[in-house]
């Protein structure tokens, strides 16, 4: 099964539109949105990653209101707990904390998928939860201390949910290739990332609280 071309004219036209306006809105700002790259990367991995655990959760434990609700949840709890870490605690240096990410995006690969709903509940929600917030956690520490560097964070802020944007329109490629590739192709974006991060970042931003991608 492929992705239908519908699909793809839609998601490019949204996508075109979303690049339009804000090279309309944001003017000057805009043109430096270029800088934060990495940051765009970020925000359509975590989109993926998200996507990717709700799937999963619902493979798990049913597709109900209440199984999204604590995916979601749980999601914000480690967008608070990053921040909270990084304003109030050293961090490691962001090699480290991308070593614990694909570390993470490995162990979710590798648990295999029919093993983990044959597990009773209380195991089953165990596994679950390390498998899907290990990554989650490292990617939103990543996060909340690159913006921390930045020196204009309404165009690096804007940056990042334009790739979240992004991200959302990736997720229909698991039409193609299946929920569990999503992983590889977050893995893939993560790299990506890392490797285009400034290597000079000034820390004069250390500690400021934001909030993480839209999710």
């Amino acid at each position: 099964m492929g992705i239908p071309w519908i699909y793809v004219i839609v998601l490019s036209m949204i996508m075109a539109l979303s690049v339009l306006a804000i090279g309309v809105v944001g003017g000057r700002e805009a043109k430096g949105m270029w800088r934060y790259r990495d940051l765009f990367l970020l925000g359509a991995a975590f989109l993926l990653l998200e996507t990717k655990n709700v799937t999963g959760f619902a493979l798990y434990f049913g597709t109900t209101w209440l199984v999204n609700a604590l995916v979601f949840g749980g999601v914000l709890i480690a967008v608070l707990a990053a921040v909270e870490l990084t304003r109030r605690f050293p961090v490691p240096p962001l090699r480290i904390l991308y070593a614990l990410l694909f570390g993470g995006l490995a162990l979710a690969w590798a648990v295999p998928t029919s093993w983990v709903p044959s597990l009773p509940v209380g195991p089953r929600l165990a596994v679950a939860i390390v498998i899907a917030f290990i990554p989650i956690m490292a990617a939103n520490v990543i996060f909340a201390q690159r913006f921390a560097t930045t020196s204009n964070a309404t165009t690096a802020f804007g940056t990042n949910l334009l790739g979240a944007m992004f991200g959302g329109c990736l997720e229909y490629v698991a039409l193609a290739v299946g929920y569990r590739s999503l992983l590889i192709v977050c893995a893939g974006l993560y790299l990506v990332a890392y490797l285009t991060t400034p290597k000079q970042m000034p820390a004069s931003g250390r500690g400021r609280l934001v909030r993480h991608q839209s999710g």
